[in-house]
């Protein structure tokens, strides 16, 4: 890669690296998780950064590269391996300790840097994070893209290179499950935060 699109491409990295990160969060709801993928979608980026930065639609690259790798992720077979870890009690060292249950809620450090993801009720926020981690993995998808990356039905349908009617009848399914899982009453308290 030549300097001039080397430089180019960390000044990418650094603008968008954090929104990235976040909506890979959103998708998984595992920090980790998203950090491999958002390194997953950087590397795959680099290679092609000169075609892609020639047609101007590097953050739309971006996107669905990361909502593909997501969605290889999942389907990967090792996914279902479920981890344990070691754990020093009283009954002696070593007793192995089955400690997976779902996706790692883990909250990231807080920045005050007036985002606004961070403003509201941490309480809410977290209530919603642990939901959407319940939405099945499509319809989580059309949600974070629809709502949190503000894309248009168009464009999230171009993204996950399906229909757009398919994108309407997954978020209206995807919010039909979090109006379940939420309940009308925080739905309607969420709302008041935004």
């Amino acid at each position: 890669m030549l300097k001039v699109d080397e430089a180019s491409y960390r000044e990418f990295v650094v603008a968008r690296r954090r929104a990235l990160l976040r909506t890979a969060f959103l998708l998984c709801g595992d920090w980790h998780l998203a950090e491999d993928l958002v390194q997953e979608t950087l590397a795959k980026l680099y290679v092609a950064w000169r075609r892609v930065k020639r047609r101007d639609d590097v953050d739309a690259y971006a996107r669905k590269t990361l909502v593909n790798a997501y969605i290889d992720h999942s389907r990967r077979p090792w996914r279902r391996e479920q981890a344990a870890e070691v754990s020093r009690n009283h009954e002696g060292a070593g007793a192995a300790v089955n400690s997976y249950a779902g996706p790692s809620r883990a909250t990231p450090e807080r920045h005050t840097s007036g985002d606004p993801a961070e403003l509201g009720d941490p309480t809410l926020r977290r209530r919603l994070l642990d939901v959407l981690v319940e939405v099945p993995q499509r319809q989580r998808a059309v949600l974070v893209l629809r709502f949190w990356e503000d894309l248009s039905v168009e464009q999230v349908a171009d993204l996950l290179s399906c229909s757009a009617g398919t994108v309407k009848s997954q978020t209206s399914r995807g919010l039909v499950r979090l109006r379940d899982l939420l309940g009308t009453t925080s739905l309607a308290e969420m709302k008041e935060q935004l």
